[in-house]
């Protein structure tokens, strides 16, 4: 199929987004080029609200053929958390027919060279983006996100972090100039003169092994990180959320035809019911970047195992808050409340472990104790959930069976400060819907221990009742560097304790929000801004999106010879 698009057009179209994303990522200020607003969207040949809905409509009982080669089979069965069967089927790939058909289109892809790659990868941001509310839709049912989380985490947070990975991409790719001439001095006798040239080249094929909960946001960065270094990307949904990212292949393979380039660079790898290949794909020799969101198990094993591989993980951590003392009692209390109810609990961010001093805590209305911090607290966790309809909106479903299963146990465990109630969602009569439970557990004894040192991934929280802040300080830290963390929240009034916080978080390399009142949120991250994840303890190897996330994507060779 002859080129539509030419590399200088998409050049001149997405180059100053290129430009504005290097500048976000310079300065750390806040900027996004993908609407927040549901409403902004269906101008300039985008999908609007209700186009967006009849497109995802349209896409139930469908097979999405991808034209891939290799495919041998057509699987499907995700069925959405709210109940709805959605019956695509996707293409099951012979891997041995399916590699060698990615490897042959990443010659042309190397030559073509990092503008080139970065300018194709926006276009292909830019055709998801027009679509962010068909894509909402696809992310909701996939992954049980409530509607407007779905929009904006699934569209264009997801789409910022894409974009993100470019920009890093693009950077550490031109930090070596095309060529050089190198001269050296020899006295009297003449000079020595080469000519240099030197090439970012791909490690080889990625693979992207895609999560249940945030299919786009967490498979973005690694996707494109990937592409734009020059490596095709193989991209293997987890099996209940395939479609958000079935769709985005779809896209990202009619855009290189489009710009001349092989389709086959980007690929889907679906697998049947109870298949699991990504371990079989991960192990594979032509796959030489893993990128991976998951349970702590399965990314020890790939990190173990796939030794031929640059393995970049996400896995899990016990997120803790160190609650001192608040200049704004209610404000905390609304702020902690809102980061436990946000998508049932069921983010990598979402606080675990609330550890608040048994002699209780300084406040702008006055002391309050242990028993009542945590009783406030669910409180304002019943005041924000009280109403159905607003619940659901926060709430979204549960994932899966595991997590409902993790919610009813945790009431075992201790006593319980707040119940979990059951929401019916008149929409969605199948949704599991349920409210978060608090539990306190006292820091001082070794029978707690093994639950709040444990990741409880859902809407469970322990209030822990320690000693002192030094008490608390000190389990902060053995929280961190043996379990891990992707965030770390605190609040305090008394800068000895800030200090004392923000060096265990230094020293152990965990992400740190302090006294957040507002409409901030521990367990949300902006993307060209802030660091998700740190890469230096057990909770992930990687950051998204910092310049080791995408340097070791490719390599340089030289060649040189004489002037």
């Amino acid at each position: 199929m002859a080129a539509e698009l030419t590399v200088h057009d998409l050049i001149a179209k997405h180059r100053p987004t290129l430009d504005q994303a290097l500048e976000a990522i310079r300065t750390r200020a806040y900027w996004s080029p993908h609407p927040e607003h549901p409403k902004a969207y269906g101008e300039n040949g985008g999908l609007d609200m209700a186009a967006g809905k009849a497109a995802f409509d349209a896409l139930l009982g469908t097979r999405l053929d991808l034209d891939q080669p290799g495919t041998d089979d057509w699987v499907g069965g995700e069925v959405s958390p709210y109940g709805i069967d959605l019956g695509v089927t996707y293409p099951h790939a012979d891997v041995d027919v399916l590699l060698p058909a990615m490897k042959a289109g990443q010659r042309a892809w190397r030559d073509a060279g990092a503008e080139a790659r970065a300018v194709v990868c926006l276009e292909i941001l830019k055709r998801i983006s027009d679509r962010t509310h068909e894509f909402a839709h696809a992310v909701m049912h996939t992954s049980g996100q409530a509607f407007m989380m779905a929009f904006q985490a699934g569209g264009p947070h997801a789409q910022d972090r894409g974009l993100e990975a470019v920009a890093y991409a693009y950077v550490e790719q031109i930090r070596t100039p095309d060529t050089a001439e190198w001269t050296k001095p020899q006295g009297k006798r003449d000079p020595l003169a080469l000519t240099k040239r030197f090439t970012p080249v791909p490690r080889g094929i990625g693979l992207v092994i895609g999560c249940n909960t945030f299919p786009t946001w967490n498979g973005y960065p690694g996707l494109f990180a990937s592409l734009a270094t020059g490596n095709a990307v193989l991209v293997k949904p987890h099996p209940r959320a395939v479609l958000p990212l079935a769709l985005t292949v779809r896209v990202a393979r009619q855009v290189l035809i489009e710009a001349g380039f092989d389709p086959n660079l980007v690929a889907l790898a679906a697998e049947r019911p109870g298949e699991g290949i990504a371990k079989t794909l991960a192990t594979r020799p032509e796959i030489r970047i893993i990128d991976y969101t998951g349970s702590t198990a399965f990314g020890d094993w790939l990190e173990a195992n796939a030794r031929q591989a640059q393995v970049y993980t996400e896995k899990a951590g016990v997120n803790t808050v160190l609650v001192q003392s608040t200049g704004d009692y209610q404000g905390m209390l609304a702020n902690l409340a809102f980061s436990l109810s946000l998508y049932s609990g069921q983010m990598c961010t979402t606080p675990q472990n609330l550890l608040i001093p048994r002699d209780g805590i300084r406040t702008d209305e006055g002391p309050r104790t242990f028993d009542e911090v945590v009783t406030d607290l669910a409180r304002s966790v019943e005041g924000l959930l009280g109403d159905d309809a607003r619940a659901n909106a926060l709430l979204g479903a549960l994932v899966n069976p595991d997590v409902k299963a993790r919610l009813e146990a945790a009431s075992g465990l201790g006593e319980v400060a707040l119940a979990s109630r059951e929401v019916s969602n008149p929409e969605f009569p199948g949704a599991v819907v349920r409210t978060p439970v608090i539990v306190t557990l006292d820091g001082a004894k070794p029978d707690d221990e093994a639950a709040y040192m444990s990741e409880c991934f859902g809407p469970v929280s322990f209030a822990v009742a320690v000693d002192s802040t030094a008490h608390a300080t000190e389990l902060l830290r053995r929280t961190i560097r043996e379990k891990g963390a992707m965030t770390v929240g605190a609040y305090t009034t008394d800068e000895e304790v800030e200090q004392a916080v923000q060096e265990v978080c230094l020293e152990e390399a965990a992400q740190l929000s302090l006294n957040l009142t507002g409409g901030v949120y521990v367990n949300q991250t902006a993307a060209f801004s802030d660091f998700h994840g740190s890469g230096g303890n057990p909770a992930a190897n990687a950051a998204l999106t910092d310049a080791a996330f995408v340097a070791n994507r490719f390599r340089v060779v030289e060649v040189r010879r004489e002037a």
